[in-house]
């Protein structure tokens, strides 16, 4: 008897392995038209999330709206052609003084653009888009055929010393945060603070740790992609919820201050946060953007002088009001397109930073702090894009990438929008609680 049961057990374990071999030697058999295929029904299958795109209220009017196939980075078109569920749209303003008058002037931007997006999703184009709130809408809206608007807010500089406004921002929508932005702000300081180690806080102001709170209590994720090192540390030791980095990646493979450490890194694993990888050139390879970018500099003059357009240097960008960031953003796509499409004519040119880039990141942090924790960002419409994914229509090319490196149908579903969705949730149930205690 002990002998059939060792001989059974030999079996089971010869045939477990052969399975085993069969289906890995089926995928390294698989064709280049076969993949393509099991990557387009992953991607049709998955919700696609991204958390970071900015917006010109501009193209938010009766005549010039996202129904378009306007010349941004993302619009409905784009979302459909590439298979994008879900655009988080950006209520972002710039950083200027502390002042009352300067709160003022944030605020109204601030609300500008809330309305803007209210206005695509109730109005222009309610049938095709529908804004957000939890991961049960984002279910239920894209179950419905539509595509899904959701808003996060990108510098808390507009609520100013009026704490109430975190709420209002709340009921507006808004459902995650970042305390700074390019400039310490008085709640938080800025990873800006870096480059000369001048810091206005130390990390957060006391007001800011009073934000802090008020965003537990309503469910507004914290994010993190702006603010220093040390604000970071200080937000995840009062938080009770866990965190977000809405467009960051790995410090270790890109070293930026945009990005986030392998310190960071393991704070906001214990924190059960997630970091959405970011597509943005500078913050994944910077030796390699950099090259590329100093042999496309006077391919880039040329064409900015036929064109009339002014130009600006990254370390003038700050000192512009917000439109005129927008409006350099998009006249600086029209010239980087053109450039590189004269670039992709010369021998030997350096090459772009590219989607292999991108997921390079993904990998480095999933090795380093757990799948669950990883998720994907483009910041589209405010300088990111990035070869093979350079507006929402090339989606797809993310998706394949994936398949490419083995990541499972699962595991995609995960870092596409699993992870983020799951913080999401877990924000809202603090609040609750929180509401419930008090």
């Amino acid at each position: 008897m002990k002998k059939l049961l060792f001989n059974s057990k030999k079996t089971l374990l010869f045939l477990f392995t052969l399975s085993i071999i069969l289906i890995s030697c089926k995928d390294n058999s698989m064709t280049e038209d076969q993949l393509i295929a099991e990557a387009k029904a992953i991607h049709e299958r998955v919700i696609t999330l991204d958390t970071h795109n900015d917006i010109s209220i501009k193209n938010f009017t009766d005549s010039i709206n996202y129904t378009q196939e306007l010349n941004n980075q993302v619009n409905l078109p784009k979302m459909i052609k590439g298979g994008l569920d879900v655009s988080w749209l950006i209520v972002y303003t710039g950083q200027d003084s502390l002042t009352d008058e300067g709160y003022a002037k944030a605020y109204e931007t601030a609300i500008s653009k809330f309305n803007a997006i209210r206005k695509l999703t109730e109005e222009i184009a309610p049938n095709e888009i529908e804004l957000a709130i939890t991961s049960a809408d984002v279910r239920r809206i894209i179950a419905s055929g539509k595509k899904v608007a959701m808003i996060g807010i990108e510098n808390g500089y507009p609520i100013g010393l009026d704490i109430n406004k975190v709420k209002e921002f709340y009921d507006l929508g808004g459902r995650y945060m970042s305390l700074a932005h390019n400039g310490h702000s008085q709640l938080s300081d800025s990873n800006t603070g870096e480059k000369d180690s001048l810091w206005l806080h130390n990390g957060l102001s006391d007001f800011g740790k009073e934000v802090i709170k008020e965003m537990n209590k309503w469910g507004i994720m914290i994010d993190v992609s702006h603010p220093s090192k040390e604000a970071m540390k200080q937000m995840i030791a009062l938080s009770k919820a866990p965190i977000i980095a809405s467009h960051s990646s790995a410090r270790a493979l890109c070293n930026h201050s945009r990005n986030l450490d392998d310190e960071q890194l393991e704070w906001l694993k214990e924190n059960g946060g997630v970091v959405q990888t970011v597509a943005f050139k500078s913050y994944l390879n910077t030796e390699k953007y950099e090259a590329r970018n100093t042999a496309l500099k006077t391919i880039r003059e040329k064409i900015v002088d036929s064109l009339g357009i002014k130009w600006y240097e990254r370390s003038e960008i700050s000192s512009l009001n917000d439109s005129s960031i927008l409006e350099f953003i998009s006249n600086r796509r029209k010239v980087m397109t053109l450039a590189n499409g004269k670039a992709s004519t010369i021998t030997d040119f350096p090459p772009a930073v590219n989607v292999q880039d991108f997921i390079n990141h993904i990998d480095y942090l999933v090795e380093k702090i757990g799948i669950e924790h990883v998720g994907i960002s483009s910041d589209f419409d405010g300088g990111g894009g990035i070869e093979g994914w350079n507006n929402a229509a090339e989606t797809f090319n993310v998706t394949l990438e994936l398949v490419r490196r083995g990541y499972t149908e699962e595991e995609i579903s995960m870092i596409w929008s699993g992870n983020l969705l799951r913080v999401l949730d877990e924000v809202e149930a603090v609040a609750k609680e929180i509401q419930v205690a008090e």
